[in-house]
């Protein structure tokens, strides 16, 4: 085993060694110093040790520096010879330190392989994936349906103005109906708007006939939140205007739409109803197959008049239709579920579900 000397130990006893007087006396020390040497590379373990290796033979002040200076104490016609031995003993000197460097290296490489070796047939680590949210897929699903049918989609912004939200909409300050919106004013004039309605009134504004547009997107009322009733809720209004449509037309679409969402073999009737901005109002409601209860699904008609001539339409010679469902309403009938309130409580026992 090497001992840990110390560079100052080291050049003491390179100045130890005797000046040569011939090369009969330089071959011994060379024999001595190769055999010590070899022995040392044996014992090297460490990196420390291989240093120290390094430091006593082939360093600048090491064993085999100073018997390069010896040289110029031999004759001159031993010199070249003696020069041969003593490059042939650090060439010996490198070989062997470099042979035992490449295997400390495989060794140390070796132990942190086994350190850090994985075992492949252990089980992953799960990382659950996230999804849309089943509203979100819901209203997705409608745009699609409808976007098949050859509608576009528009929106607008989410705080109204009296205007647009009821006026346009044959809706005026002192008009009953105005009384079953119970809305959030934000001021004397603006509020956030109770249906998705406006966002159709400003689509007619800057459209010339046809119209062809779904418009989806959140609303709100001053609902008391239960099973039924959300304070927040999401709406897909459908406005179609152009020459020549008719309540058979209507009934086409909302037939052809009840069919790609919920399936065949589901039956869709319509009753009169009455709502400000369409005339003559419907009521649609559906049938599961095989059930006899009836469920209301939305409310539909034919634009007023009144409503085309406020957006510059002339109602003699076009009409058009329009309906409007609630996404959550659509949701809750498709997959059973009888509370509203499960859409925005996070509760992953719902979540993952979908």
């Amino acid at each position: 085993m090497i001992r840990r000397e110390t560079r100052l130990s080291i050049i003491k006893s390179a100045a130890k060694i005797p000046a040569m007087t011939t090369i009969d006396e330089l071959k011994e020390r060379i024999g001595s110093i190769s055999e010590a040497m070899g022995k040392d590379a044996e014992s090297l373990t460490t990196p420390e040790a291989l240093e120290a290796f390094r430091i006593e033979y082939l360093g600048r002040k090491g064993k085999i520096a100073t018997l390069f200076k010896t040289l110029g104490t031999l004759p001159q016609e031993d010199r070249a010879a003696a020069g041969k031995l003593l490059n042939e003993l650090k060439a010996r000197a490198n070989e062997l330190y470099t042979a035992r460097e490449e295997s400390l290296k495989e060794a140390s490489l070796g132990e942190r392989l086994a350190k850090e070796r994985v075992d492949l047939t252990l089980p992953g680590v799960y990382h659950p994936l996230g999804h849309l949210h089943l509203l979100t897929r819901v209203q997705r699903e409608i745009e699609d349906i409808f976007l098949r049918m050859g509608f576009d989609i528009a929106s607008g912004p989410e705080i109204e103005t009296e205007y647009y939200a009821f006026e346009a909409l044959n809706i005026p300050a002192n008009h009953p109906a105005r009384d079953e919106w119970d809305t959030f004013y934000i001021d004397d004039t603006r509020l956030l708007r109770p249906h998705t309605s406006p966002v159709q009134i400003r689509v007619m504004k800057e459209t010339t006939p046809p119209v062809r547009v779904i418009c989806p997107g959140r609303c709100y009322r001053r609902d008391t939140q239960d099973a039924t009733h959300s304070p927040v809720f999401h709406q897909v209004e459908l406005l179609w205007v152009e020459e020549g449509l008719s309540l058979a037309n209507l009934k086409y679409v909302i037939e052809y739409f009840v069919h790609e969402f919920f399936g065949e073999g589901y039956e869709m009737r319509m009753s009169g109803d009455f709502f400000p901005f369409t005339e003559p109002s419907v009521q649609v409601h559906m049938r599961a197959p095989g059930a006899s209860e009836w469920l209301e699904i939305m409310g539909a008609g034919m634009v007023d008049p009144a409503v085309l001539t406020e957006v510059g339409y002339d109602p003699e010679k076009v009409t058009g239709f329009a309906f409007g469902l609630g996404v959550e309403r659509m949701a809750m009938l498709r997959y059973k579920i009888d509370d509203i309130r499960v859409f925005l409580q996070n509760d992953l026992r719902f979540i993952t579900q979908f």
